[in-house]
């Protein structure tokens, strides 16, 4: 299953949940906003930055800060899904 790392505030959050949920696919959302070990994660992940939406599944690892669905076409295609 698919990690999501989001913030309350975050648009590209909402679009990257509704395309994935329009696709069928699952995700577990994580808010970094109440979770500072995930706001710590998110951070290794994206160089420092506290980037999300940040998708994770398995070793892959994206920000798809700037939602564009051929970014999360890329995520899915690199993690295998």
């Amino acid at each position: 299953m698919i990690k999501m790392y989001t913030t309350s505030w975050c648009s590209d959050c909402v679009a990257t949940k509704r395309a994935l949920t329009s696709r069928g696919i699952p995700y577990e959302e994580i808010n970094i906003e109440q979770d500072e070990q995930a706001a710590e994660y998110v951070m290794s992940v994206n160089g420092g930055k506290r980037s999300v939406p940040t998708l994770v599944s398995g070793d892959v690892a994206a920000s798809l800060s700037g939602f564009r669905p051929q970014k999360l076409d890329a995520f899915l295609a690199e993690a295998g899904l």
